[in-house]
């Protein structure tokens, strides 16, 4: 699992499994976002991300993501999400890229 800090506060991650969780917990991040949507291909349902996640103590939040397709609401939702859960937080997509990009116009809409 490739984690690449963003801030102090904020990690991105390529798609990760069930079987990453444990570490994820381990490393201290105390919450996950999935920006992966469970419609493309090679994502793991979010659900089944989701449910450990919660099963090991941390907060979830499911936005998905349209690769090439970031819109207003997702952008508001990250914001929210990052404003109400716990630090640090892992985002993960398919590579790392789009959650890279949501935080971007996150911390451009805050100023």
């Amino acid at each position: 699992m490739e984690i690449r800090q963003i801030t102090e506060d904020y990690f991105v991650a390529p798609q990760i499994a069930v079987d990453d969780i444990a570490a994820i917990r381990e490393a201290g991040f105390r919450s996950v976002i999935s920006n992966r949507p469970d419609a493309e291909d090679g994502a793991v349902p979010h659900g089944e991300v989701e449910a450990a996640v919660r099963a090991a103590g941390l907060e979830f939040r499911y936005i998905p993501v349209v690769s090439g397709s970031l819109t207003q609401e997702n952008v508001d939702a990250q914001a929210r999400a990052l404003d109400e859960l716990p630090k640090p937080v892992l985002a993960y997509c398919r590579s790392g890229a789009r959650c890279t990009n949501l935080y971007m116009l996150v911390r451009q809409q805050n100023g």
